[in-house]
């Protein structure tokens, strides 16, 4: 029954998704893709050549997303060919979708993941870049938003040179360093190194103490099979802790939950998305959904039974999890996708890489483009006043 259920709802939010983007595609001139209209097989292929990687920019992933997840259906994308050869792919939506503003730009479409970098094709990056700067010239719009990109990647020295070619000049508008990890190294060294002595020694006591609940096993799951069992207990997880109480976990909201059961087995299915779990007996204590693309990892989400907090389960996770992607060859680095400062990950994580966003001008000495630009610095300037008074109030109520 409960299957019958998603796939009616998928086909209702399917024929909600295809008018949502064509009317927001009339918004600007044919040029504009609608993301389903894709042919999978050319995305692949892009995803397989792709300069930098991005695994929130998949087609298993986004149009998992594009279907049924609230607030980010409706999608349309700029693309770019060479010749029968997709060589760029970036998925957008108008300026107002994405920021609540009523001017001429587009932004990147947001895939739930916190990286919004654009898919570009390894031997052709920067006519790619070109390519996709003019079919969003050709729709009309006067200004690209890219959304939480990595500022210091491939992709984005590839548009800046072409920016530079064409007399432009991208405008960073706000920017982070985001937790991440070089996996290349042995884990226990980047461990010891990362944290002192006495965290470790705790470390491995919380762990003994943990055991008393059963034996510790550290699983991943990759087949489609494992990975949709190991959902299940992962979103149960995730609902049972703070998100549950905040009403944002995943399993509480239909088309959120439909998005990742779409998703998760489909990536499996070519290898790019494992669930990790520990266990204590038969327990699980904490999970964490792992996209792979390419030669990283990307830590999506985590959820932690909170029963067991005083052995800090999502910890221990992240350090079995550390060991894991250490040891696999195929693995060169690991994205946290976490927020600025994030207490658990950033002490266990030392690497670091700056994510922004980035407006880039599609005309010379266009006084729209200046207008655009003073909107979104107006917006990011309020959104940091008002997130800087929450933890204000937060930091008093403490006292």
């Amino acid at each position: 029954m409960a299957e019958i259920v998603d796939i009616a709802m998928a086909r209702r939010a399917g024929d909600a998704t295809a008018l949502r983007a064509r009317t927001e595609a009339a918004c600007f001139e044919p040029p504009l893709t609608i993301l389903t209209s894709i042919d999978i097989g050319d995305w692949r292929g892009l995803g397989a050549r792709a300069i930098e990687p991005n695994g929130y920019y998949l087609p298993d992933w986004e149009l998992a997303v594009n279907a049924t997840a609230p607030g980010r259906t409706g999608v349309s994308a700029l693309s770019a060919r060479n010749g029968d050869k997709l060589i760029g792919l970036m998925p957008v939506v108008p300026l107002w979708r994405g920021a609540k503003i009523p001017l001429p730009a587009l932004a990147s479409a947001h895939p739930y993941g916190t990286l919004c970098t654009p898919l570009l094709d390894r031997d052709e990056a920067e006519n790619a870049a070109q390519r996709l700067l003019e079919v969003a010239r050709a729709s009309g719009a006067r200004a690209l938003l890219l959304r939480e990109v990595s500022l210091d990647g491939r992709t984005m020295k590839a548009f800046n040179s072409v920016l530079r070619g064409d007399g432009l000049r991208s405008r960073v508008l706000s920017w982070h360093l985001r937790a991440s990890l070089d996996a290349r190294g042995d884990a226990d060294e980047l461990l010891h190194e990362a944290l002192s002595g006495k965290k470790l020694k705790e470390l491995r006591r919380q762990r003994h103490r943990l055991a008393e609940h059963g034996d510790i096993v550290f699983n991943v799951a990759r087949s489609p099979q494992e990975v949709a069992s190991a959902l299940e207990a992962f979103l149960k997880l995730e609902a049972g802790g703070w998100k549950g109480g905040r009403g944002t976990a995943l399993a509480q909201v239909a088309g959120d939950a439909a998005f990742i059961r779409r998703a998760a087995p489909a990536l499996a299915r070519t290898g790019n998305c494992e669930i990790v779990t520990l266990r204590a007996g038969d327990t699980p204590v904490g999970a964490g959904i792992v996209l792979r693309h390419l030669t990283r990892a990307f830590f999506f989400k985590i959820g932690v039974d909170e029963r067991f907090a005083r052995f800090s389960p999502g910890v221990q996770l992240t350090l079995d999890l550390t060991r894991h992607l250490c040891a696999d060859p195929l693995i060169a680095s690991a994205d946290s996708t976490a927020a600025p400062d994030h207490p658990m990950i950033n002490p266990i994580w030392r690497g670091r890489f700056a994510i922004g966003d980035v407006l880039i001008p599609l005309r010379q000495n266009d006084p729209l483009f200046t207008l655009i630009h003073a909107a979104l610095t107006a917006r990011t300037l309020a959104r940091k006043t008002a997130r800087g008074a929450v933890h204000c109030i937060r930091a008093l109520r403490k006292r």
